[in-house]
């Protein structure tokens, strides 16, 4: 299975929408463009493998992999993108502002029972594009 990720960048944050098949699951927030700079910069745009985990800190979540110069990259709840991200991407039901949104662990809930539907039937691959 094959998401897209769709990305507005910003000076404040990256705004973005997940599809699959043309059909919108989530809108995503992320830190600004600082050329894929570890803690201060979203992922470079390209096509990555996501695994669902569990841990304490974030409870369900996706584990991007693949990301050059990059690990631990994750999908996990976050509303202020700034406040709250180091690097990952935060699902959100409705973006407020330029990396901000709200109802994120609502999206994450419905985001990650896609992804499960997909490694049912094999692997899942995010592909971040410009918008």
């Amino acid at each position: 299975m094959e998401l897209e990720l769709l990305r507005e960048y910003f000076p404040q944050g990256t705004n973005g929408e997940i599809l699959h098949n043309g059909e919108s699951i989530c809108f995503t927030i992320e830190l600004p463009w600082k050329n894929n700079e570890k803690k201060i910069s979203c992922i470079p745009e390209g096509k990555y493998s996501v695994m669902i985990l569990c841990n304490k800190e974030f409870g369900w979540h996706l584990l991007i992999t693949g990301v050059l110069d990059r690990e631990g990259i994750l999908i996990h709840p976050a509303n202020d993108a700034l406040k709250e991200l180091k690097g990952c991407i935060a699902p959100v039901t409705k973006l407020t502002s330029a990396g901000c949104g709200s109802s994120s662990k609502k999206a994450l809930t419905k985001l990650i029972e896609k992804v499960n539907e997909g490694l049912e039937n094999g692997s899942v691959y995010l592909i971040i594009k410009k918008k």
